[in-house]
């Protein structure tokens, strides 16, 4: 009994000198990305300083952050900020229950999966750009319009990513199931839901590139109001300091909805765990 408890104790200890070497090499790995970005900011100050880039072209961080503050003071950066999030959050939930949801149809009826397998290949391949005119006439230049776009770029992705993890679920686990009785829904629910979580989680994170992209891209067809908007409005104007600071405004927020997406997934699995 005192051997299994000092086994434990070594154990324990051991344990606990793996978390703590685990922490400092995600203190050091953050300290590097950090260190990363100041490097890259710096070396893009530099060369416009430098004269080694055009400033007209590329501007400079230095006037990107001025016109940030000077935007932000004035009250008119805010609405294109929310405008641009509201939109690609309700595309983001859409594109994902919708494609979850057809992935489950395809996967219930082998027959829904034969009739709609060509027609996901060929949207798949098809460029979504293209479908921009059709939205802005079937909803008009409206807000509807970008949301179509987003889903437009995310629902067929999602489809497709989350019945093929359906259909490569152990084959062993399902007949296992049907042996003890159980029905579709049993299944579905029991077995392949859960083993399914990964590719799930996985397609969430794709998800959140496929949003922003789309509502973007939906932006620069209808808008008049949002980071697209910007985007666009900058280059009409020749004020590619406006253009930068959007798209680093961009790239922020889909940094954090992606950490946040990451930060849901260790929640789940903690309490799967």
């Amino acid at each position: 009994m005192i051997k299994n408890i000092l086994t434990k104790g070594a154990q324990s200890e051991n344990h606990g000198k793996y978390l703590a070497k685990l922490r400092i090499n995600t203190f050091y790995v953050k300290v590097t990305q950090l260190i990363l970005l100041v490097f890259l900011f710096g070396m893009w100050e530099l060369s416009v300083y430098s004269g080694w880039v055009d400033e007209f072209l590329f501007s400079k961080p230095s006037k990107v952050w001025t016109l940030f503050v000077e935007m932000i003071t004035s009250g008119n950066l805010q609405h294109h900020i929310y405008v641009t999030l509201i939109e690609t959050f309700v595309g983001f939930i859409l594109g994902t229950i919708i494609g979850t949801l057809i992935a489950v149809l395809i996967w219930i009826s082998p027959f829904m999966s034969r009739v709609l397998d060509p027609y996901l290949v060929v949207l798949n391949g098809m460029p979504k750009v293209a479908l921009g005119p059709i939205f802005i006439v079937t909803f008009g230049a409206s807000y509807l319009s970008i949301i179509a776009m987003a889903l437009a770029i995310s629902i067929i992705i999602t489809t497709i990513v989350i019945y093929t993890s359906f259909k490569e679920v152990d084959p062993n686990y399902i007949k296992l199931a049907q042996t003890f009785g159980a029905n579709k829904a049993q299944i579905f629910l029991k077995i392949i839901l859960p083993a399914s979580f990964p590719a799930i989680i996985s397609t969430l994170k794709v998800n959140v590139g496929l949003s922003w992209v789309g509502v973007i891209v939906g932006e620069f067809l209808v808008s008049k109001a949002g980071l697209g908007y910007l985007i666009i409005y900058g280059f009409q104007v020749f004020n590619l300091t406006l253009v930068m600071m959007s798209l680093i405004i961009i790239s922020v927020a889909a940094t954090i909805m992606y950490q946040g997406v990451s930060l849901i997934e260790r929640k789940i699995l903690a309490i799967r765990e």
